[in-house]
């Protein structure tokens, strides 16, 4: 059997340490990986625009081409860019949703709307993204303009980590919310690059189930 032609991944750069870890895994060698940066969803209405040319930058030299993004604030923007260029991404508004699955965030979301989500990522990052980025190191002031209406810091877990959720925990207390873990695992990521890797096999929809899935179940350790 010949080997499988490759298949590009490209992914938003608050998924990368993520999709690394489950390429790292046997059966993935043909799938590569890019990164846009995480930054950019402080600007969503720029991260149409900057899927569509690393998309033609790559056309020709894939045989299959994945975006790992949600819709990710852009309006459905997104979902146009794709469709004309011809490229499916992976289901879900928001990388929230697609860790803890669609049906059971939207369902948690709507019973608790008063809460704010941290993935993995989003804790390592909380005091440049969150702190800094918001200026409450600078003005203070804004944490209840910010936070005000929030009741609940809930960190969606895709590794094992005691000191992230210590992390988590000191991020709530600074926020002045309540700590919520959930262990997510990579919930449809998983499943999808599982996918993306089959049909760059053969061609066929055959999600099939990624070894070591890392559901609810089975707890993935830190890389």
């Amino acid at each position: 059997m010949s080997a499988p032609e490759r298949v590009l991944l490209i992914a938003c750069g608050a998924l990368a340490r993520e999709v690394r870890a489950l390429l790292a895994q046997p059966g993935f060698a043909h799938l590569d990986l890019v990164c846009l940066p995480a930054s950019l969803h402080n600007r969503p209405e720029r991260i149409p625009d900057a899927v569509r040319a690393r998309i033609r930058e790559a056309r020709g030299r894939y045989r299959r081409i994945y975006l790992l993004y949600g819709d990710c604030g852009t309006g459905g923007a997104l979902d146009r860019v794709l469709a004309e260029e011809g490229v499916e991404r992976i289901a879900g508004p928001h990388c929230y949703a697609f860790y803890e699955g669609l049906e059971t965030f939207a369902a948690r979301a709507a019973a608790e709307p008063a809460c704010f989500y941290l993935t993995d990522f989003l804790v390592r990052q909380f005091d440049t993204l969150v702190v800094r980025g918001l200026g409450l190191d600078r003005h203070p002031e804004l944490l209840p303009v910010y936070f005000g209406n929030y009741r609940k810091l809930v960190h969606l877990a895709q590794t094992d980590d005691a000191v992230l959720q210590a992390e988590g925990r000191r991020a709530a207390q600074r926020l002045g919310l309540e700590y919520e873990y959930r262990f997510t695992g990579y919930g449809d990521l998983a499943a999808f690059v599982e996918r993306a890797a089959r049909r760059g096999e053969d061609g066929t929809a055959d999600p099939g189930v990624l070894a070591g899935h890392t559901g609810p179940g089975d707890r993935p350790r830190r890389p």
